[in-house]
């Protein structure tokens, strides 16, 4: 008997991971949640639910908006102590607006249904603001204001000292994919032997974000480096058709979970003396380098799998050298302007002297 909101986790006949709270509108939220939507997404939902649950302290028909306000306060900490990165306090503006996300999604779901009670989302949609003069504007500001960052990427000189750290063919493949190939983690460790196109030097990606399909090219590293795993270190028993599995240990021959690949990059990382190496780092990474090589937006959108090429613009601001290279262009043909109309009222001026 677990006591709300304990979160225990289970995996099924098939292996697929759930979770269950005790509390059975909770759970059955969750179950929906997994028929839906990828394990990850699945996870950061249970456990944004048992952050949310664990600071109010409340049977979940019961909050109101109060409630939510006073998680949010918890959740932004002391404000009298920030960041220097980026002036803010306790935990980063885009965690707490994807915990919100989550409560509100949940209460969504038990308002759709129709047969437990809840009349009204207890997570208001926003705050009201209005012009000078008392007039109401048509939108709602947002609870939190996420700041748009740049993603952070590595160098050419980390990348190799990344790679030159790693300690299997396998590790090598998997950072290659991510590194030259802007896979996400989740698509790494979801590639299948049907997946892999040796011929045409691409990957097949079922298992991309939103469950959306893609073709994606990869440098020769990539297939290089798995052909060894594949001929070298892969377990001849293993029996699933993923390509990346466990090498050792009591889970050999197994799929590699995303916290393995954590580890390993983890790991790598520090034998490399470095400060940054995250999958999505890696992945920022590829994509920042083929927009400086001279990848068209619409193509590095293709490559990365986003739905909205707005989520792809991020990657035209990335470098200085490109802005830089923008501004001398631009700044060459304003000055070319500028010497024509100069030299055109010169000459005029000089019809009329004469």
């Amino acid at each position: 008997m677990t006591t709300f909101p304990s979160l225990v986790r289970s995996s099924t006949a098939s292996g697929a991971v759930r979770y269950r709270f005790g509390d059975p509108l909770v759970d059955r939220y969750l179950e929906f949640v997994a028929g839906r939507a990828r394990p990850n997404t699945l996870r950061a939902t249970a456990f944004d639910l048992k952050t949310f649950f664990s600071v109010v302290a409340k049977d979940p028909l019961e909050v109101t908006p109060a409630d939510v306000f006073e998680f949010l306060a918890e959740q932004r900490g002391d404000r009298t102590v920030v960041r220097i990165s980026d002036g803010e306090s306790g935990l980063s503006a885009r965690t707490v607006a994807r915990r919100l996300s989550s409560v509100s999604g949940f209460y969504a779901y038990a308002i759709a249904r129709g047969d437990v009670g809840v009349p009204k989302n207890p997570v208001p949609r926003g705050l009201s603001t209005r012009r000078e003069g008392g007039t109401r504007k048509s939108r709602l500001a947002p609870l939190v204001r996420v700041p748009r960052t740049l993603p952070t990427i590595l160098s050419p000189a980390e990348g190799d000292q990344l790679l030159a750290a790693l300690r299997t063919y396998r590790d090598r493949a998997m950072v290659a994919a991510m590194l030259f190939g802007g896979l996400r983690r989740c698509e790494v460790l979801g590639l299948r032997f049907a997946d892999i196109q040796v011929a045409d030097r691409r990957v097949f990606i079922v298992e991309g974000k939103g469950g959306h399909h893609r073709m994606v090219p990869i440098a020769n590293c990539f297939f290089d480096a798995l052909g060894d795993y594949l001929r070298q270190e892969r377990p001849v028993a293993a029996s699933t058709d993923r390509v990346f599995v466990v090498l050792k240990g009591p889970r050999r021959g197994e799929p590699l979970s995303s916290e393995g690949l954590d580890e390993i990059l983890d790991g790598a990382r520090r034998r490399a003396g470095l400060q940054r190496a995250t999958c999505h780092q890696l992945r920022h990474t590829c994509l920042t380098r083929l927009r400086e090589a001279g990848m068209a937006l619409e193509a590095v959108q293709a490559q990365a799998g986003h739905v909205s090429i707005e989520s792809t613009r991020v990657y035209l601001h990335l470098t200085n050298d490109w802005l830089a290279e923008e501004y001398r262009r631009a700044a060459a043909l304003i000055d070319a302007d500028t010497k024509a109309v100069a030299e055109m009222i010169a000459a005029q001026q000089l019809g009329v002297a004469r």
